[in-house]
């Protein structure tokens, strides 16, 4: 299956600022599979060094600064010589040997010649404590589930094909069938292994216990992997989401996670969630305007979830009402957890939301250079929003975008965006 990310990856190979890199996201998002792919398309050779898997390597990095050295070991360990620029050296699960990350550094200083890669489960979580890696040394890059463009790149090639086009009339005309595989993507999600199951199996069933199996994966690393954070408290918050979102507010409420709850008691858990990579933190902003980060309210802010399959399954939605176009509770929020997920990265500056009074809300804001764009999200059969109207009248933005199941079309004052066409919102 095809990977934006890949491009980035070749960028950073061609880059002559590169430096060695780090890629963070969450587990099973396919990061290993990324380097692989990089290292088979790109390189003449890999070495491929699993820090899990192969206790032996830590010795290595433990009281050796050297990457000369360090890196004439690694080629002895798999009989081969390592060529600077022609071979690319992956180093995963690279968290559990904090000296070899830290070896990062060095390499950088003394021997960037060496296309060097790294990854690892829960990474973020470790880059976020002080001093935990070499700051200003190392290149990150996040990396997230498959959008919906890469779900249809994967899926049903030729509509990826028709949508690559941008012509919004005639993909009009097969609007049905983009219908279709959105609903698809809200049901599998962009877990790699989802898909690629969906691919093979056609099987919801198969899919559904994978999603089950993935769920109690990230509760296990919460138990084991918290460290000096409470993991019952990351727990409780990881298990908040699906019933914070289907509040009136979705505004984050730290008493709907545990009764009389403080800020102080559950800070320190959302951060690790954010960390990650399991759930995406959108503040409110007290104004619309440029730039968007002077007015964050940092103590107002929506939690939702990386991964909308991941996250229809754990709301129990079942496929049926997806499938049968129903309307249910649960699916403003999940349109505009599919919506979060597909604006991720699209930005420099990531999407807020503007509520600055009670019963007035704009799903997102974002902002395009200088431009602030007000959005709004409507799965439902009412497209209808009080709260959107209010804005346009109050701001006059220069453009106003909704993404729901209508065809895409132009009125006076918006733009209305097919949901399947989310990520065209650059070029619009």
């Amino acid at each position: 299956m095809y990977r934006k990310a890949i491009e980035q990856l070749k960028a950073w190979k061609d880059s002559p600022h590169r430096k060695p890199l780090v890629l963070k996201g969450a587990r099973q998002v396919g990061k290993t599979w990324l380097m692989n792919e990089l290292g088979s398309s790109c390189y003449e050779k890999t070495f491929y060094f699993n820090f899990d898997k192969e206790e032996d390597l830590k010795d290595i990095f433990k009281n050796n600064k050297n990457p000369a050295r360090f890196i004439e070991l690694l080629g002895i360990l798999k009989e081969d010589k390592i060529l600077p620029g022609k071979h690319l050296i992956i180093f995963d699960e690279i968290q559990e040997c904090p000296d070899a990350l830290n070896a990062l550094k060095y390499i950088n200083e003394e021997a960037n010649e060496y296309h060097v890669i790294a990854a690892g489960s829960l990474l973020g979580t470790y880059l976020a404590q002080p001093h935990s890696y070499p700051v200003g040394k190392v290149n990150l890059m996040d990396i997230y589930p498959m959008d919906f463009e890469e779900f249809l790149m994967a899926t049903a090639p030729s509509l990826y094909d028709l949508i690559q086009k941008d012509d919004t009339e005639a993909i009009s005309l097969f609007h049905d069938r983009f219908v279709d595989q959105y609903n698809n993507y809200l049901i599998i999600g962009g877990m790699p292994e989802c898909v690629s199951s969906w691919i093979e199996e056609k099987n919801t069933g198969i899919v559904r216990q994978i999603q089950n199996d993935l769920i109690k994966l990230y509760e296990n690393d919460i138990t084991k992997h918290s460290g000096k954070i409470n993991s019952g408290r990351i727990l409780l918050v990881f298990r908040s989401i699906v019933s914070q979102l289907t509040k009136e507010n979705e505004k984050f409420i730290y008493g709907c996670v545990k009764e009389c709850a403080r800020a102080r008691e559950f800070e320190d858990a959302i951060e690790w969630l954010v960390s990650a990579g399991m759930i995406i933190r959108v503040f409110n902003i007290s104004k619309p305007e440029h730039p968007l980060k002077a007015f964050e309210n940092l103590s107002s802010f929506k939690l939702f979830f990386f991964d909308t399959g991941l996250l229809k399954h754990m709301a129990g939605v079942s496929n049926e009402s997806i499938i049968l176009g129903a309307d249910f509770q649960f699916k403003g929020p999940l349109t505009e957890n599919y919506v979060c997920q597909q604006l991720r990265g699209l930005f420099e500056v990531d999407a807020h939301y503007y509520s600055p009074v009670q019963n007035y809300e704009v799903d997102f804001i974002v902002q395009n250079e200088s431009q602030i764009i007000p959005i709004e999200c409507k799965g439902g059969k009412n497209i209808t929003s009080a709260s959107f109207k209010r804005y346009i009248k109050e701001n006059s933005p220069e453009l106003a975008v909704r993404y729901s199941l209508l065809p895409y079309k132009e009125q006076e004052n918006m733009v209305n965006i097919p949901l399947y066409y989310v990520g065209k919102i650059k070029k619009i």
